[in-house]
């Protein structure tokens, strides 16, 4: 009776650390995921989205997994699903769908239209958290059509991760000790550089006409005060159009960015022109013709050389900033 006893007893014991054994060592399930983009078109700067289209297949054992009603991209406006497929005849499931994406991103600005841009999209599973199941990236081939017309970028690089996204709440799991959950996801990102040297003389041309003008008033005759100070003063107006326009096309920013730098510079040099005319004018009225004359000369000379330079060296800057 003692024997049986103490057989059942080891039994239950054995039984139970076996199950806490096995429930420790338990691993997700990988879902082993791969995408290939087709086209991004429709870029909208000024309301930071764009839309994507592309192929997203995903591999796995668990009958469980719902990946056509749980699959989500928490970047996207909206998502719709199409052409989906499903294979289960080798034992794994193997689905394949096409998306059509509109994406919310953030833009960098500071060195627009210099700029170079990651376009980022990451898909997660809203079911399952990372206790129950990972994303493995399946890396194989190209990850892109290389022949889509992204109209005005160039495409430096696709790159693709996997990571673990943490939710710093528990989504009314009042199970969980900490307001913590954790989602596997897979990730892209997608870097791309604008080609930015006819957009810049599109944007900027009304801009450097407008500082010409002003600067043409050095070799008007000192006679002809009236003019040089209609003319600067027209130009002082027409840049701050200029930059108006510029900016209607751009997303807000607290930062100071190329644009602000560039159309700042120019009113600075046109204030100068002003300033300097004010000065001709006063040797003007001193009888002081000669001086005048000699005064413009100069400062034509400098203000066209540190305007050029200026702006050769801030564009420089902006284009090796990326």
């Amino acid at each position: 009776m003692r024997n049986n006893f103490s057989k059942t007893l080891s039994l239950v014991i054995f039984s139970f650390v076996h199950f806490n054994t096995t429930a420790q060592d338990a691993k997700p399930d990988t879902v082993s995921i791969g995408i290939y983009i087709t086209s991004i078109h429709d870029i909208d700067f000024k309301q930071k989205e764009y839309s994507v289209n592309l192929w997203i297949w995903l591999k796995y054992k668990n009958k469980d997994f719902d990946f056509y009603n749980n699959l989500e991209i928490p970047q996207a406006k909206n998502m719709t699903k199409s052409f989906v497929t499903v294979d289960s005849s080798d034992g794994m499931i193997n689905m394949q769908m096409k998306l059509q994406c509109v994406m919310k991103d953030s833009w960098r600005i500071n060195n627009f239209p210099f700029d170079r841009q990651s376009l980022r999209i990451a898909f997660e599973n809203s079911q399952y958290d990372s206790r129950s199941m990972v994303f493995v990236a399946d890396t194989v081939g190209q990850h892109y059509d290389s022949r889509f017309t992204l109209r005005g970028w160039s495409i430096d690089s696709c790159l693709l991760s996997t990571g673990v996204k943490v939710y710093e709440t528990g989504f009314g799991d009042t199970e969980l000790a900490k307001p913590r959950t954790e989602y596997s996801s897979f990730r892209i990102r997608l870097v791309v550089s604008r080609e930015a040297s006819g957009l810049f003389w599109k944007m900027f041309l009304g801009m450097y006409l407008a500082f010409l003008i002003s600067y043409v008033c050095f070799y008007i005759h000192a006679d002809g005060m009236d003019s040089r100070f209609g003319l600067t003063v027209g130009a002082l107006f027409a840049v701050i159009g200029n930059k108006y326009i510029i900016d209607s096309a751009l997303p807000e920013s607290s930062s100071f960015t190329l644009v602000d730098l560039l159309h700042g510079v120019t009113l600075f040099f046109i204030f100068t022109t002003i300033a300097a005319n004010a000065y001709s004018l006063n040797l003007i009225k001193k009888n002081k013709a000669e001086k005048a004359y000699k005064f413009d000369v100069a400062a034509s000379l400098v203000v066209l050389i540190l305007y050029v330079v200026s702006n050769v060296w801030f564009i420089w800057q902006a284009s090796k900033g990326n």
